[in-house]
């Protein structure tokens, strides 16, 4: 049985950084109680400017396995080095993690996988800062080639050029899903402290990633958040993450009640039925698209017209509101339509596919 494999969601829950023996000593006691499934505390801190608190290594990592001896509590850490990785295992680390910054580069994650080469650790892998399915995918692939038998996600969001309301990195929920369909026995743990950036929005989150079939929970904790060294205004006290556990829901992805499963399966007959006709719809509009594209070559016209594109933005916006559809959601669907209305029509030009794609 896979080591994150437990039969409820397994959870993460620890301080950003590991700061002071007494510190990870006392959340250590605050998390006991609760039964959690790994302790994480940073040790080693990639930080964006220089002079920021970077963690403190080795001796961290002592304080670690104090507290590990003390409560009986495993934990685990973020490795960036393979030189780190060598020192977690030589103080008994029970599971790894590379973050964000590290799995964007293919040619880091090499290095740490094959450093794991023959060392049966679970390892964990954050999602890349930036939306890319392949990117994390490959991370994962790595640690797999090299032998690991327990490889597992973590979303932790994905950075933009600017936050979004609500949140300190941008969920995406559609990139860990694409990564779920891929890789369907895969477990993905959800970082609603990095998601949100912001403690009062944490078990809103939480409970959204369970709603969405998440396996777990990675939750930032500190005896004293306020006067944390990083991420203070994302961590919470041991007996705030108490509230939340006992506030979750962990709902199901099945049901034996018999009279629900034939009402389920009714509505997605229905639901397939709808989206048949919608690909046979867009076939449709796509042919339409290619005869403008005829009349269009034919009065030398060019292919993306900007006020024919506002036009198509202002009337499906207000379509949308008035049946009680997001707008963004039917203007986001409308630019993958209308993009490749353009590719089309630019073939009919004339353009090659290399220029379609640029």
């Amino acid at each position: 049985m896979s080591f994150f494999k437990t039969d409820r969601p397994f959870l993460i829950a620890g301080p950003c950084s590991a700061e002071s023996q007494e510190q990870v000593l006392e959340t250590a006691a605050g998390l006991a109680p609760l039964h959690i499934n790994l302790f994480r505390a940073g040790v080693w801190k990639p930080r964006t400017r220089p002079g920021s608190f970077e963690g403190y290594g080795e001796t961290a990592l002592g304080w670690l396995k104090e507290a590990k001896n003390q409560y009986g509590i495993r934990f685990t850490i973020e490795v960036a080095e393979p030189e780190h990785i060598e020192l977690a295992l030589t103080y008994g680390t029970d599971a790894l993690w590379i973050g964000a910054r590290t799995t964007v580069n293919p040619f880091q994650v090499q290095r740490l996988a094959d450093a794991l080469r023959g060392v049966d650790i679970p390892m964990m892998v954050k999602n890349p800062v930036n939306p890319d399915v392949d990117l994390w995918m490959g991370a994962i692939e790595r640690f797999e080639k090299v032998g690991l038998k327990d490889v597992a996600a973590i979303h932790r969001g994905f950075s933009g050029y600017s936050s979004s309301i609500g949140y300190r990195n941008q969920p995406n929920w559609p990139i860990p899903i694409e990564l779920k369909r891929r890789l369907p026995e895969l477990v993905i743990i959800c970082d609603p402290s990095h998601i949100t950036g912001n403690r009062s929005r944490i078990a809103e989150m939480a409970q959204k990633a369970l709603d969405m079939h998440f396996d777990g929970l990675m939750i930032e904790t500190h005896p004293r958040p306020d006067e944390a060294m990083s991420d203070a205004k994302q961590q919470i006290t041991p007996a705030h993450l108490k509230e939340i556990l006992a506030g979750l829901i962990v709902r199901q992805e099945s049901t034996s009640d018999m009279t629900s499963q034939v009402q389920l399966e009714y509505l997605r007959q229905l639901m397939d039925s709808i989206d048949a006709e919608i690909i046979d719809l867009i076939a449709k509009r796509m042919e339409l698209s290619s005869q403008v594209g005829e009349v269009k070559k034919a009065c030398n016209m060019t292919a993306y017209q900007p006020a024919r594109w506002r036009e198509i933005v202002a009337t499906t916006t207000e379509r949308a509101l008035t049946h009680q559809l997001a707008p963004q959601f039917i203007v986001e669907l409308y630019e993958k339509i209308h993009h490749e209305s353009i590719r089309h029509q630019l073939s009919i030009l004339g353009s090659t596919e290399k220029e379609i794609k640029k």
